[in-house]
């Protein structure tokens, strides 16, 4: 096991800034950062405590038996179908209100 390596693993926990996982006698972490390039409301819609996932091998702790991982670098979304899909919350939505509050702001 190398860093770059493609692995799958279980995914043991979810918190607001990322997702637990384990593989072989390793605890690893999928920091919020690296489970998508997309905003995400919440992990749970995307991940579940027993899910078994590939991830990318960012960083080894040989001593501690700790991962730092990435499931978006091993789960890309293809750019033309990124291209397609309508972001629904996040910064699109703010950029269609803001024409709206800079003209309530001037009145």
């Amino acid at each position: 096991m190398k860093i770059d390596d493609q692995i799958i693993c279980k995914v043991t926990g979810i918190q607001s800034y990322g997702v637990f996982v384990s593989y072989e006698d390793y605890n690893g972490l999928i920091h919020i950062s690296e489970v998508s390039d997309q905003y995400i409301p919440s992990i749970e819609e995307i991940l579940c405590v027993g899910d078994e996932i590939e991830a990318i091998i960012l960083e080894i702790d040989e001593d501690q038996k700790r991962l730092k991982l990435s499931y978006k670098q091993a789960n890309p979304i293809n750019p033309r179908i990124q291209k397609m899909v309508k972001i629904k919350i996040g910064f699109h939505t703010l950029s269609k209100a803001l024409p709206y509050w800079i003209e309530k702001t001037k009145k």
